[in-house]
């Protein structure tokens, strides 16, 4: 049995049926009440509901269970409060609840944003879970670094972004657009995750799962917005402008579109390496250009 948490977002429910597929039983912890749940109708899978951040909820969810992906997170908030409960405070439950079980192997989807030379709410976040994983000491566990993820739906943080570029009638710019960025189709994300599972080699290993080659964002964005058929002009806006703008915003708006989070991603490099992820589990993803090229048209 192998329990899946964020089972029903956009890349959990992907991997959920990447496992029913390979033959895997499967079980789903999701937030109770969750519309997303429609995402696995159709699955041979079990929903059990819960909250990562309260260990009172998820008795029983680890009965049976020998391999645990946690992928459940907040990614975007306003309150640095949150990301420190879900994402640190949920990852401590969830060791704690699988070691109780006697859970086997424990994988563990962090963010490539672990490794940035800057410190926000989020990646801290990650940073202390990925501490508690490999300080746990009972279980097995692997360690996921994924970068910038995308398909035909987007993936949270390219949707974002792309959406950001399409706004106004200039595509806005965190500074020049040099940082250069690796990301990931969702397809080569899955074929990563889907060979940890049972793989010896993988134990105890952090792996970034990114693309193929490195781009940058500003050509990034040039590519993505001509595959709509869309062309305009790009202007960047100076690092520390926007900065002050986020600390102004984060007052007066419920949903600013800079933090400090979204600044270190749009203005730092994340090209990691990723040749030990191909010698343990043949990991050998596409470059942006060619995965964008096999997208369906919008």
């Amino acid at each position: 049995m192998i329990l899946v948490t964020g089972g029903a977002g956009v890349i959990g429910s992907r991997l959920v049926k990447g496992l029913a597929d390979a033959g895997h039983r499967v079980r789903v912890l999701t937030l109770p009440g969750d519309p997303y749940v429609s995402r696995l109708d159709g699955l041979d899978v079990e929903i059990a509901y819960g909250d990562v951040s309260d260990a009172s909820t998820l008795e029983g969810v680890f009965d049976g269970v020998d391999t645990v992906f946690h992928l459940a997170a907040i990614l975007l908030n306003d309150n640095p409060e949150i990301f420190a409960r879900v994402n640190a405070g949920g990852t401590r439950n969830l060791v704690e609840a699988s070691t109780k079980a006697g859970v086997q192997h424990f994988i563990f989807c962090s963010s490539i944003s672990v490794t940035y030379p800057y410190t926000t709410p989020y990646n801290a976040s990650k940073r202390e879970g990925e501490r508690i994983v490999k300080e746990q000491g009972a279980m097995k566990w692997t360690i996921v670094r994924p970068t910038l993820a995308y398909n035909e739906n987007g993936g949270e943080e390219y949707a974002m972004f792309i959406d950001f570029l399409k706004k106004y009638p200039v595509g806005i710019f965190v500074g020049r657009g040099r940082a250069l960025k690796n990301p990931v189709h969702v397809d080569d994300l899955m074929k990563g995750f889907l060979a940890i599972p049972g793989n010896p080699a993988a134990y105890g290993k952090t792996y970034p799962f990114c693309g193929g080659d490195a781009i940058s964002l500003w050509e990034m964005g040039r590519l993505a917005l001509e595959r709509e058929g869309i062309r305009k002009p790009f202007l960047p806006l100076p690092v520390w402008l926007c900065r002050i703008a986020a600390t102004l915003m984060a007052v007066v708006m419920k949903r600013a579109p800079f933090s400090k989070h979204v600044i270190a991603g749009l203005t730092l490099d994340a090209t990691p390496d990723w040749s030990e992820a191909k010698a343990d589990l043949g990991y050998d993803p596409l470059g942006f250009r060619e995965g964008l090229a096999r997208l369906p048209k919008p």
